[in-house]
């Protein structure tokens, strides 16, 4: 049987194909491909029981329609979030859909922190002065963590983790999440509500999944409460910040800094080549021209350590559906499976 992968990137696809060569040896096929799923590309799905889907790619409901026709039996989602897919619609249609519930969480808040001090000491600035032989510190200066509060908004296995390393700067700090972390108790943290940390935070990072009641969690409020020299980093899903709040907050000359790995119209744009074309999101072009503002291509989780568990996870998942067995990582069951 031929498994078809979508928006395969070119340094996860060896690591792709060794974990189905080890999980399935030549009982199977697996062809990767770098274009996305999307309703123009679903019939290149016909006839493939199971298709591996990545974050980016659009599974609404006329494309589950449309390869449930082909004979798609299985989704396996290269990732943890899965706010791209209608859920319901798959269960309607007798899809079955599994995730990868969970891979290295220090591949993430590696790359927030790496985000956080980025920001907080000019460094892009400084790479672009250099090239040039412009050796200036004008505008270069940052300022000390240590000391200092770090606001952790969601305390799972990648916030405890972000946590952990700002107490290694010596750190104060706040949590908030609708559960406290004892890992995140012992090094002294402290729970508030959201409004107390955005407002006491020094450094406000952002570790939760995107639900409706996470959606723009960020908004022009939460900015408002927050200190002029506050540094933002959002390395979780890109709907969780109103963009538009966050432009109007930036153009009044508050933050410090804004580090982002995700944004919330990314799709379609992010892991794509964009090079050559007319940059037609305004909102993202207008990002883009804040010095203080970073912003990355949802790349924080892409390590190898991590895209490898990514990559034995879903091997996993396949397996479970051949077997009609469900995991923890099963978002859907088929009622045949």
């Amino acid at each position: 049987m031929e498994i078809v992968a979508y928006g395969v990137l070119a340094d996860e696809e060896p690591l792709l194909t060794e974990a189905f060569r080890r999980a399935f040896d030549a009982e199977h096929e697996l062809r990767c491909l770098s274009l996305f799923l999307n309703k123009d590309t679903s019939p290149t799905a016909a006839d493939h029981e199971v298709v591996l889907s990545s974050v980016n790619d659009v599974l609404d409901a006329d494309v589950l329609r449309a390869l449930a026709a082909g004979g798609t039996r299985m989704i396996a989602q290269r990732a943890t979030g899965h706010n791209n897919i209608d859920l319901a619609a798959a269960q309607e249609l007798g899809l079955t859909v599994a995730r990868v519930s969970s891979y290295s969480p220090y591949s993430v808040a590696e790359f927030a922190w790496t985000l956080a001090l980025a920001v907080n000491r000019r460094i892009v600035r400084t790479a672009h002065r250099t090239r040039e032989f412009d050796f200036r510190l004008d505008g270069l200066m940052g300022r000390d963590l240590h000391g200092r509060t770090a606001g952790v908004v969601g305390t799972g296995k990648i916030g405890a983790v972000f946590a952990r390393i700002a107490h290694g700067f010596g750190m104060r700090l706040l949590g908030w999440d609708i559960a406290e972390n004892p890992d995140c108790l012992a090094l002294g943290m402290e729970y508030v509500g959201c409004e107390r940390l955005f407002a006491e935070a020094d450094l406000v990072s952002l570790h939760v999944p995107l639900l409706p009641d996470t959606h723009h969690l960020v908004d022009a409020k939460a900015l408002a409460l927050m200190k002029d020299d506050t540094i933002l980093v959002n390395s979780s899903r890109g709907g969780l910040v109103d963009t538009d709040a966050l432009l109007e907050t930036l153009r009044a000359g508050r933050l410090s800094g804004v580090g982002l790995d995700v944004y919330e119209e990314e799709a379609g744009v992010f892991f794509l080549d964009k090079s050559l074309e007319v940059m037609t999101d305004e909102r993202l072009a207008r990002l883009m021209t804040f010095s203080n503002v970073l912003v990355s291509s949802h790349q924080a989780y892409f390590t190898r350590d991590a895209v490898g568990q990514i990559a034995e996870t879903t091997m996993a998942n396949i397996a479970d559906h051949f077997a009609g067995r469900s995991s923890d990582n099963t978002l859907v069951r088929s009622a045949a499976a």
